[in-house]
């Protein structure tokens, strides 16, 4: 376990500042964790419970280091190394020490769990928490000390083995408060039971620790279920492309199954499928087909899927390493370099890419040294639409220096994530009371919100207005507008 953590800690830490950028969801981490317990505690009644218990974790960790984006990213960092050691000590109690360490190596590795493990939101806690929880999900039903599953007599010695539920129900528990999605994991775990084929007492002990992980995330989801129209109402259905990666994986994880159980009768290899395969399957799916009536599916929410491809792709590769020592000394380190290379120059494109700015969507830090480069003390200034005010509210020193002038009531007071605005009467007066506008708009060609405070923005800048500057960077726009004739060329 300690080499892949090793390793994914050692990826998480490199570019860890991702040459200075951070994107709008990690703003809101940011500027959220740093707001008192009672803000917090007030905005929370209002919108983003689902991430309350990290906000209110990473208050904790600004309160101890407040070391910028360092600090935000670091306990992303910490969990993917441990959800790496998760993976690693699966694989290992399934099949044998090579397989787990190759295991947790290909989970350190893949470019998705780079990008999350950078990244100053919940998903790699979550992805740990998961991860942990299966491993102790696997400890509950086995049979023996060999690692075996049970598939004894009713009340066999591996089906009472009290403390690994105990310890499966609290860990999927605190991942589920963490992103209520993780309560997911659920159904590919039972989906294993059912492919294994365990006693009935399996059944009942899984079940009554399934419910009280379900049952402690109630509260969640009773105020959860009140903001879903506000924080998940950006969401569209999955995409061609989404179904299309979807289906790239689940046959990636079916043939590396099929593979590890050809010609082979370790019981290991069934049981590590039938592992493996509900959990990079059954949750990302069952996400997707909802998303069909009501969406709700992005893949970061179940990235903790991962773990069930790694599974088999480390087992795999340890049954190819098992081969060929078998092979002269000659063949072996030609056939050892010949992977290395192939890794190297298929990974370190896509591990550069994900420390770069241009993995996100956009750049807060690059929009907010726009603004302050070309801003004026007094400017007016507007954000187009309204969400997108979240691109200064973590530099309030830039922001306090502007006129915003739209803003009713600010995140804080309002217990709102990026403030609430003036009616557009009142919007339109304000605008024209300005000489000179700096207006935050995302890049040409994305859809523009129909809202009547938004039309007046933009109706207003386009007939009393002129743009006199137009500075693009990474997903967004800023234009500074002036009166006809008053550009300062």
């Amino acid at each position: 376990m300690s080499v892949p953590a090793a390793t994914a800690l050692a990826l998480g830490l490199w570019g860890i500042d991702r040459q200075g950028s951070m994107w709008r969801d990690e703003s809101v981490t940011y500027q959220v964790a740093h707001r008192s317990l009672g803000d917090l505690w007030g905005l929370l009644g209002h919108i983003d419970a689902v991430h309350g218990l990290y906000y209110l974790f990473m208050h904790a960790v600004f309160a101890v280091w407040d070391g910028g984006l360092v600090v935000l990213r670091l306990p992303s960092v910490a969990a993917t190394a441990l959800a790496a050691a998760g993976v690693a000590a699966i694989g290992g109690r399934l099949s044998g020490r090579l397989a787990g360490l190759l295991a947790g190596l290909v989970f350190a590795l893949l470019p998705v769990t780079q990008q999350y493990a950078q990244e100053g939101r919940s998903y790699a806690l979550v992805t740990a928490g998961v991860t942990w929880a299966t491993y102790f999900f696997l400890r509950g039903i086995e049979g023996g000390t060999d690692g075996t599953v049970d598939h004894g007599r009713e009340g066999g010695p591996g089906a009472s083995r009290a403390r690994w539920w105990v310890a499966y129900a609290l860990t999927l528990a605190f991942a589920s408060w963490l992103h209520e999605f993780a309560v997911l994991a659920l159904v590919a775990h039972a989906l294993t039971l059912w492919r294994l084929r365990v006693p009935r007492r399996t059944w009942r002990l899984w079940a009554l620790a399934a419910a009280c992980a379900a049952l402690s995330l109630l509260p969640l989801a009773a105020v959860s279920a009140g903001q879903a129209d506000q924080q998940l109402g950006w969401l569209g259905r999955p995409s061609l492309n989404a179904w299309l990666q979807f289906a790239a994986l689940a046959v990636a994880g079916l043939l590396l199954c099929r593979f590890l159980g050809r010609g082979s009768g370790a019981t290991g290899s069934g049981t590590l499928a039938a592992l493996a395969l509900p959990l990079l399957i059954a949750p990302a799916g069952l996400l997707m087909a909802v998303s069909l009536v009501k969406p709700w599916y992005v893949d970061r929410y179940v990235l903790y899927c991962m773990a069930g491809l790694a599974l088999p792709a480390g087992a795999a590769l340890a049954r190819a390493v098992r081969r060929r020592h078998r092979a002269a000394p000659v063949a072996r380190a030609l056939t050892a370099g010949a992977v290395a290379v192939l890794a190297v120059a298929v990974l370190l494109p896509w591990s550069l890419l994900v420390r770069s700015p241009e993995s996100r969507k956009d750049d807060v830090v690059a929009v907010a040294h726009a603004v302050e480069r070309t801003a004026h003390d007094g400017d007016g200034v507007l954000f187009m639409p309204a969400r997108r005010r979240e691109w200064l509210l973590s530099y309030p020193s830039v922001l306090d220096r502007l006129d915003d002038l739209a803003l009713a009531g600010s995140p804080a007071a309002s217990r709102t994530l990026q403030g609430t605005e003036l009616p557009a009467a009142t919007i339109r007066q304000r605008i024209l009371s300005a000489d000179r506008v700096i207006a935050l708009a995302d890049p040409a060609g994305q859809p523009l919100d129909p809202f009547p405070q938004e039309e007046v923005k933009r109706q207003t800048l386009r007939s009393s207005f002129e743009v006199c500057e137009r500075i693009r960077v990474r997903g967004a726009q800023v234009l500074v507008y002036a009166r006809p004739g008053h550009c300062v060329r």
